[in-house]
């Protein structure tokens, strides 16, 4: 087989997305070595590619929750099965899914204890013995973690039985500083996943029936997949006194009252790996924003043998230059792979950036930077190296969040009845903007018929609805409908 067959082939070992994007979505996580499955049903490996995404993301938001006064604090993985016997609804929510623990050391246990699911529960049972006082207020806690969920049906990074995460816990003397909260929270990660995973969202409240088991109220950000399915990207929840009362976290006012304090949750989790893949990859693989990537920038030198050494050389040169200016840089100077079947390489790996530079290059005391997204090849002063990658990769992270902002503007689609929503989706993907009675039973009846739920109640939107997609009543809210992982 000649090498032209051969980089030619390495593209179509992908599935196309057209074709099948649940396909193409597996080839490409696997492919570009993310994760592998592991014995246990439902459960992954993150491979170092994969794992090393969570810890950009991971390092980004920590930075953001110490920055709003939120310190890391960490509970127990095993919860005692009385502690969720206290607060109805959130057992209710969460029983399908919950692994128990009923023998230990060869003995039965007296109390069953749930693998955590999410951490409420242990949180209000800690924070009942720490709040005594508003002195004590606020509390400000997070934990990052492992969650299990035992699903029935499960996908890499978007639905597995244990994923990682992070939940954010926090106490607070009033309602009105709790919603607050609340607020700020979802206003943290909507910034975040917009500027540093370049996904845009939509932020809103969470209908009574999607909203977290247990809640006051929900409040979410949801993004669009190439697939015209949603994401739910981030939750964050105002809990009221809920579980102030189930757990009895009371404290002496500064009326000298017992009070129960108002508390909120709030996470993210590795499915932000999974909406990262699926909004901006591509039939070539990955596509990676630069803040987000592993290696923002891989360095091929190119040209004969007798001129290897020399150009290897200076490639090292570059190499050592970015890395020192902080760039996260790599370099393929292996002999004996062609210099195409290394570009299909990278580009499936979804690095940013590409360098290369050939003994004409050098003589000429230039390189040439190639874009991931738009293949433009820019030629460029050797000497101005870390300036002309640092405008490059900028200019790449602008590029995937207007790209990604633009195909969701194109696959909105306005409806007015369910029949309309209906033929739409029989050839159109994406999301539906409609008007909503308010009423369970006009939610459930778009759901049943569609597959579509109620995204959220955005906060913003250019277009107001009058009447209820379902019923044709007075409309009480303008919504967003969608399939979702």
């Amino acid at each position: 087989m000649s090498n032209d067959k051969q980089d030619k082939q390495f593209v179509t070992e992908i599935t196309p997305q057209g074709e099948d994007f649940s396909r193409w979505y597996i080839d490409v996580i696997k492919k570009a070595d993310l994760m592998d499955y592991s014995p246990v049903r439902g459960c992954i490996v993150f491979r170092p590619d994969g794992y090393e995404i969570w810890e950009h993301i991971q390092q980004d938001l920590d930075r953001r929750f110490k920055e709003t006064g939120h310190r890391n604090a960490y509970f127990p993985l095993f919860i005692p099965e009385s502690f969720f016997e206290k607060e109805k609804e959130h057992i209710e929510g969460f029983n399908p899914e919950l692994p128990w623990v009923t023998e230990a050391g060869g003995d039965k246990l007296e109390e069953r204890l749930a693998i955590r699911p999410t951490s409420e529960t242990m949180f209000g049972h800690m924070y009942s013995k720490w709040i005594q006082s508003y002195r004590d207020l606020p509390v400000l806690i997070n934990q990052w973690a492992n969650v299990v969920r035992w699903e029935k049906r499960t996908l890499p990074f978007l639905r597995t039985s244990e994923f990682l995460w992070q939940e954010g816990h926090t106490a607070h003397e009033t309602e009105t500083e709790a919603r607050e909260e609340t607020m700020r929270m979802l206003e943290v990660y909507r910034d975040f996943v917009e500027s540093f995973l370049a996904i845009p969202v939509i932020t809103g409240q969470k209908s009574p029936s999607e909203k977290f088991a247990g809640a006051r109220d929900t409040y979410s950000i949801e993004a669009m997949m190439k697939d015209g399915r949603a994401v739910q990207a981030g939750t964050s929840h105002f809990m009221g006194t809920n579980f102030a009362e189930a757990f009895e976290i009371q404290y002496l006012s500064r009326e000298n009252t017992q009070e129960y304090a108002h508390t909120t949750s709030w996470g993210v989790s590795t499915r932000l790996i999974g909406a990262l893949i699926m909004v901006h990859g591509d039939d070539r693989g990955l596509a990676l924003p630069p803040k987000v990537a592993p290696k923002q920038v891989m360095i091929i030198p190119i040209g004969p043998p007798k001129t290897r050494d020399m150009v290897v050389g200076r490639a090292d040169e570059l190499f050592a230059e970015l890395k020192k200016a902080g760039v996260r840089v790599g370099i393929d100077d292996r002999a004996d792979v062609r210099p195409g079947w290394k570009f299909n390489e990278y580009e499936m790996r979804g690095i940013p950036v590409r360098l290369e530079i050939g003994p004409r290059d050098m003589e000429n005391g230039v390189c040439v930077l190639v874009s991931r997204i738009t293949g433009e090849k820019k030629q460029v002063a050797l000497e101005n190296i870390v300036t002309e990658v640092q405008n490059m990769l900028e200019q790449v992270q602008q590029e995937m969040y207007d790209r990604a902002l633009a195909f969701r503007q194109e696959n909105m689609h306005e409806v007015d009845t369910l029949d309309e929503m209906k033929a739409i989706m029989e050839e159109k993907r994406g999301f539906f903007i409609a008007g909503w009675d308010g009423t369970i039973e006009s939610e459930a009846k778009v759901k049943e018929e569609t597959g579509a739920t109620i995204r959220n109640i955005p906060f913003q939107l250019d277009v107001q609805k009058e009447k209820c997609l379902v019923t044709g009543e007075p409309a009480k809210h303008t919504v967003v409908f969608a399939r979702a992982y």
